[in-house]
């Protein structure tokens, strides 16, 4: 891995936890327990969407493997307990005796590895399996898509079939998007049009910031009332600042890292908590949430 080198984040309440996306292109699907969650790090390389599940439905843990099979150009998983069949993005049973149930979307973040370590210097990272702990260092793992599949995919030409009639013409099929979901709340903030910044907004009647650097490949939401030292119900408007890639809230003036965490002024050590997400190419989403509210900047 290099510094450039895309990985999904998550955080726990004592740790950080990073998944590479080179590897994700391969595997596509991690079971995991982090801090007696059980939960499923997902990834499909034909819609780019990295999505971290909970792994708890109706009171019972599942595990899941990868079918093989696609659906709407997304990967299906199955669970080992059922047998059912999810489409990854929506986390949705399509097929078997959980049909129509859904998986818990939660907090994650995307970037560079480079950027990941320099946030969480003490990040745990995955690098094999048990009794094979370097297995994924292979050389297989560095390759990735092209530049020019964005370019197919806006122009209509998919990897495998998708439903036209099922396609939503008001962004590109291929533009990346962040959903922000509160509750049953969803917005999908496409980030060719928000470009490196904060987006103040709202979703689910809950103040959310999303912030994103480079070109969309950094990418984060949190709620705008911090904890624990601020005011009761506060809520905080932010700016970006370009020279140092850091955030400023116009409240307070106190400075914020890609983290969520408040490194100086009179906030400082106040941390911002990060809301449930999905980053994918716009054509999965606009699949798995039919009429799903888009951010206008």
């Amino acid at each position: 891995m290099t510094g450039e080198h895309l990985i999904i984040g998550y955080e726990s309440d004592a740790e950080a936890f990073a998944y590479p996306v080179n590897i994700l292109n391969f595997h596509e699907i991690v079971n995991d327990t982090i801090g007696g969650m059980p939960v499923l790090i997902t990834y499909c390389p034909l819609c780019f969407s990295g999505v971290i599940f909970s792994r708890e439905v109706e009171g019972e843990t599942l595990t899941f493997g990868n079918t093989s099979a696609l659906y709407q150009s997304n990967l299906v998983m199955y669970d080992h307990q059922t047998g059912s069949y999810w489409f990854q993005v929506a986390g949705e049973a399509v097929v078997g005796t959980l049909t129509g149930s859904r998986l818990k979307p939660l907090p994650s973040a995307t970037m560079p590895w480079g950027d990941w370590k320099a946030l969480h210097p003490q990040t745990r990272l995955i690098t094999g399996v048990e009794d094979l702990e370097t297995f994924f260092a292979a050389g297989r793992y560095a390759n990735s898509f092209g530049s020019g599949y964005q370019d197919s995919v806006n122009n209509g030409r998919f990897a495998f079939p998708v439903d036209e009639d099922k396609l939503d013409g008001r962004l590109p099929a291929g533009e990346i998007v962040l959903t922000v979901e509160v509750g049953d709340a969803i917005t999908a903030f496409p980030m060719g049009a928000i470009g490196d910044g904060a987006v103040n907004a709202e979703v689910g009647g809950l103040p959310v910031v999303v912030f994103t650097t480079s070109g969309g490949r950094s990418v984060g939401a949190f709620s705008r009332v911090p904890a624990p030292n601020a005011a009761e119900g506060q809520t905080l408007t932010f700016d970006y600042r370009e020279e140092d890639t850091a955030f400023v809230d116009r409240e307070t003036g106190s400075i914020w890292d890609f983290a969520g965490r408040a490194q100086d002024g009179p906030l400082s050590g106040s941390r911002l908590d990060r809301v449930s997400t999905r980053r994918s190419l716009w054509f999965a989403v606009a699949i798995s949430f039919p009429g799903v509210d888009i951010y206008n900047p």
